[in-house]
């Protein structure tokens, strides 16, 4: 029966728009992380060589390492000044014109880093990922955001977590394609850095057909003919009526239709442990050590007894576990439910996160291949792509671009520490480091335990109503959906319009 609901409610047209947004958005994401690591040394040179011809002298390694490592940072910095937009871009644009207009930017930053050989500028390598950076800070909220919108409740889980094994598939591109038989070469790396240029065409030429999100159109923009269209190029033979019905129930909910700004929405106490669900979520994915361990997966290998000419294998190797991961989880999240993925991947993780301080401190290096295989595996089972999906159904319409503001922020922001204090935690802590994200994981899983509740098949006004109690608002919750009693629907097209009683005013 699960079967049989599943697959009469992914039509083409959902599936096609969630892999084509992924593609063209999501996959760069992951892309652009994995994208400079291979061709390292090659970037290195080229910097030095340039500083020769301009100055007549070379850098000196920490100068060296300093241009490179802001080279990689910086499309974190971009990143979380993308995130800052999102809320203010989304309003404005909608979802799908959101993400349309943002390409633009890809091809400006790819453009940058394709040509800064020919013209002889390193700085134009930074400028080109600080500017990949703005959109994928932008595309990282505006993806799940808009797949959770269009989705019917029992594909919400589904649809929320394709970004993520895209995610997962830009990383391993950039793996493949960084081998030395194929762009893994210094003739190739400006080519190797610009391919994001290529699914973005095609997300360009493509995503403009497919509607913007019902959700948008209808509790934004009170435009019901285009809602109607909307769903009706989404859904299958079911009833649409029940659906705008169920829009219109948010709206009732909703003390205003405005969109919320990040301050309002910190200081609203309706929402107050959603804002704290996100926060803590958020900051543990990233506070995991998943960034820590893709850092460091050469150096474990090497301590392996891996030889340094089939590590970069080996990587590929991880790479490809990411993508199996993340499609378990994709697969599963609607049969099992968010927690289960979140308390599960969290719990696994910090596990393996105790068991590489004990193969470090017993020089066991096999177990520490092991476990690190096992983080990577369990963050993208679960905690890789759920804070996104779950980030969209706590919040109703007027508060959803605010939250993805404070979530993208934060996930970028953790992202930028991480990188930047874990070589000093592990110089001053050793192997007790990763006890550190121990405790971490296990915090996160435990406060999703006790706390957050399962969301699989609810409405975005049940789900509200789940955390109207904690909130201290449960009286107030029902007052307003009490209003909703005053709504008859109409027949209009053959589908549902709002008729109000002389008594009451919906805006449609």
């Amino acid at each position: 029966m699960f079967l049989i609901r599943f697959c009469s409610s992914l039509t083409k047209s959902l599936l096609a728009v969630a892999f084509l947004a992924s593609f063209g958005s999501s996959m760069l994401y992951g892309y652009n992380l994995a994208v400079v690591n291979s061709p390292a040394e090659y970037i290195k040179a080229f910097y030095n060589q340039t500083m020769v011809a301009r100055n007549g002298t070379g850098l000196d390694d920490k100068t060296l390492t300093l241009f490179y490592s802001v080279t990689v940072s910086v499309f974190a910095i971009g990143g979380m000044v993308g995130s800052l937009m999102v809320g203010i871009l989304v309003t404005r644009f909608g979802r799908k014109g959101t993400l349309v207009r943002i390409t633009c930017l890809v091809f400006i930053g790819g453009a940058f880093m394709g040509f800064s050989r020919t013209f002889g500028s390193p700085e134009m390598i930074i400028v080109g990922r600080f500017i990949t950076g703005v959109h994928s800070g932008i595309s990282l909220s505006v993806v799940p955001m808009y797949l959770g919108e269009i989705a019917p409740k029992n594909l919400r889980g589904f649809l929320g977590l394709v970004p993520s094994i895209f995610i997962c598939l830009g990383v391993f591109i950039a793996q493949i394609l960084g081998l030395h038989e194929l762009l893994g070469k210094e003739e190739h790396w400006p080519l190797f850095l610009s391919l994001v240029v290529i699914p973005t065409m095609f997300q360009l030429m493509l995503l403009p057909w497919f509607p913007e999100s019902p959700r948008y159109l209808l509790i934004e923009k009170r435009n019901v003919h285009a809602t109607i269209t909307a769903l009706k190029w989404y859904r299958s033979k079911v009833n649409i009526q029940a659906e705008i019905e169920e829009m219109q129930e948010e709206q009732r909910s909703m003390s205003s239709v405005q969109t919320v700004s990040v301050f309002g929405l910190l200081k609203d106490r309706s929402v107050r442990w959603q804002v704290i669900t996100i926060v803590v979520v958020n900051i543990g994915m990233q506070l995991s050590g998943i960034d820590a361990i893709w850092f460091y997966t050469n150096a474990i290998f090497e301590n392996a007894g891996i030889p340094v000419p089939q590590i970069q294998y080996t990587t590929v190797g991880t790479g490809a576990i990411e993508v199996i991961a993340g499609c378990v989880g994709c697969f599963t999240i609607e049969r099992l439910g968010r927690r289960p993925l979140m308390i599960g991947g969290f719990t696994f993780m910090g596990i393996c996160c105790a068991g590489i301080t004990l193969s470090l401190m017993f020089q066991s290096h096999y177990i520490s291949v092991a476990c690190v295989v096992g983080i990577i595996a369990g963050f993208c089972i679960g905690p890789a792509g759920v804070p996104f999906l779950i980030t969209a159904e706590l919040f109703k319409q007027s508060h959803r671009p605010a939250a993805y503001t404070v979530a993208g922020c934060l996930n970028w922001l953790s992202n930028f520490t991480i990188g930047f204090v874990f070589p000093f935690l592990q110089m001053s802590a050793g192997a007790y480091c990763y006890l550190v994200f121990f405790g971490v994981c296990t915090a996160v899983a435990a406060y999703v335990f006790f706390i957050v509740p399962e969301t699989k098949n609810k409405t975005f006004v049940e789900i509200s109503q789940m955390f109207a109690a904690r909130n201290g608002m449960l009286e107030e919750e029902s007052s307003e959906l009490g209003v909703f009693n005053s709504l008859k629907l109409a027949k209009m097209n053959g589908y549902g319009a709002v008729d109000l009683d002389v008594s009451s005013s919906v805006l449609i």
